[in-house]
């Protein structure tokens, strides 16, 4: 049977620092990005070498900005790459010239490994090998394949019997360490016995995928898994065929197919340069290429992210305008909810999602609530103000223009939107507040002339009847309003997309905005 890893999946919470890792300073080739096919609005990118060919594989579901896991036995640990033994040298001078802290060289199983950290804080350990590139990339001292992964287990004995189904045999012991080799890589179990468990979360290995070789191969492996609880039946990946199991100490083991393989959708001289989605998400395909990260490789045109108070994330169209559509997510959204929303509004807008930063119970929002409609005043002045620094201090950082920016509010958004727009006058020139109304308990004496607003009500929406207090103040102040009504509730509705879309467009032809 075909025997190996066919690839190693991780998470990663800053994709773009990811690319510079892998694609950038480790010279593997990105070989596919996709969206999630388990989520699709995860992005999934695919390394390896210059084929995209099972045992070079690594790859991460962005988790942007996510919570971090903790590393702990019922995990993979590790990932080391081969690299030719008369390399080490140059990879421990590129480490120390890229800033990475790095251990050794060091001999583990009697080869020279050099320690690594990716930007998640995952190890990669680059070892010394004779074992040739199936398709070599460019760089003579990039990696050729995957050499072994760290498996952390409580049940060392059980783990090494179970994998031992698969083409694995144990050689060797270093410590804690057992040493279990294909004919291609090896396994390295380590006994973790006592140590914490892992928790799911960025800069964490999720599972380890073993090859299959075929589909018939993976059915006779699915046969022979059902004695084990939690193993899936046969899922369709598109480049690959795969099923997952947990091994006795709860490590996620994924066995794929080595084909139909990376070339499927894309010739092998431009993979990696299409962003696709799943076949079953196709029917929302141009929204969640919206949501999902941009990316630049080496060399390519970027925006550079800065660190501010607010969790972020840019969409830049192929051809921009130089309006920019600001949003604000609804009670449990994030910040590329409206993403798609506002690209129908205005196709070549560039779009600057903001996270909200309180929590209730899990739930993301930009203020916390007492009640339906009763809300913490000190939360919503204290995160007004973080609002405020973050706001001009991105214009600074990404020479955005305050003219040109439209700010797109959805229900606690909204909300929060017209809540900052009263006690900071001035920093929101124009908005499309959707099922808004004002969380201020004491409306704030403001000059609002100079705001354009447009408020849009639902009839049947049980909090549209305390819009009108934020249409009267907004208005008594000096803003200019356009308040409309859609017989709707909460929701959004087209009816939203035609009244904003029309509305910018007047804004357009008054030569009030790009």
């Amino acid at each position: 049977m075909t025997s190996g890893i066919h690839h190693v999946t991780a998470i990663t919470r800053k994709v773009q620092a990811n690319v510079d890792f892998y694609a950038g300073f480790l010279g593997l080739r990105l070989v596919k990005r996709t969206g999630g096919y388990e989520d699709a609005e995860q992005l999934h990118l695919f390394y390896g070498d210059a084929a995209g060919r099972p045992g070079s594989l690594v790859t991460f579901l962005a988790w942007e900005d996510g919570a971090p896991g903790r590393v702990g036995h019922g995990q993979v640990a590790e990932i080391a790459f081969a690299v030719p033994k008369d390399s080490i040298g140059t990879w421990l001078t590129r480490a120390l010239e890229a800033g990475l802290a790095v251990d050794g060289p060091s001999r583990e199983f009697g080869e020279p490994v050099l320690r690594l950290k990716d930007p998640d804080r995952i190890i990669v350990k680059l070892v010394g090998s004779d074992a040739p590139a199936s398709a070599p990339l460019s760089d003579p001292a990039a990696p050729t394949r995957l050499r072994a992964v760290t498996l952390l287990t409580d049940s060392p004995e059980a783990t090494g019997a179970f994998i031992g189904r698969f083409g694995y045999r144990e050689t060797v012991r270093e410590g804690a360490t057992q040493r279990w080799t294909s004919d291609s890589d090896a396994l390295d179990i380590r006994d973790a016995s006592g140590f914490v468990p892992g928790i799911p979360g960025t800069g964490i290995i999720d599972h380890v995928a073993f090859r299959a070789g075929d589909a018939d191969t993976l059915r006779r492996i699915r046969t022979a898994l059902e004695e084990y609880d939690g193993a899936t039946n046969v899922h369709d990946r598109k480049y690959f065929l795969s099923l997952y199991v947990r091994e006795p100490a709860g490590i996620l083991i994924e066995h794929a197919t080595d084909g139909p393989g990376m070339a499927v959708d894309e010739d092998m001289d431009n993979l990696g340069e299409t962003l696709f989605v799943p076949d079953g998400d196709a029917a929302r395909a141009e929204d969640l290429r919206v949501m999902l990260p941009q990316i630049a490789l080496p060399g390519e045109e970027r925006i550079v992210m800065r660190d501010l108070p607010f969790t972020h994330r840019f969409h830049r169209p192929e051809h921009p305008n130089g309006h920019v559509i600001l949003t604000l997510h609804g009670t449990g959204g994030n910040e590329t909810d409206l993403f798609p929303l506002a690209a129908r509004i205005d196709p070549e807008a560039t779009l600057l999602g903001v996270r909200g930063r309180s929590t209730e119970e899990g739930v993301t929002r930009f203020f916390r609530r007492l009640d339906m409609t009763r809300f913490d005043q000190d939360d919503i002045r204290s995160e007004a103000a973080a609002f405020n620094a973050f706001l001009e201090q991105a214009q600074a950082a990404y020479d955005l223009d305050a003219e040109a920016i439209t700010v797109l509010g959805y229900s606690n958004g909204a909300n929060f939107a017209a809540a900052v727009a009263g006690l900071y006058p001035g920093l929101i020139r124009r908005a499309i507040l959707l099922r808004p109304l004002m969380p201020l308990e004491d409306l704030p004496k403001a000059d609002l002339t100079g705001l354009r607003l447009l408020t849009v009500t639902g009839a049947e929406d049980p909090y549209g009847r305390l819009a009108p207090r934020l249409n009267d103040w907004a208005e008594d102040s000096g803003a200019t309003l356009d308040a409309r009504r859609l017989p709707t509730g909460h929701g959004l509705t087209h009816g939203d997309l035609d009244l904003a879309r029309g509305w910018l467009e007047e804004a357009r032809v008054r030569g009030e905005t790009r």
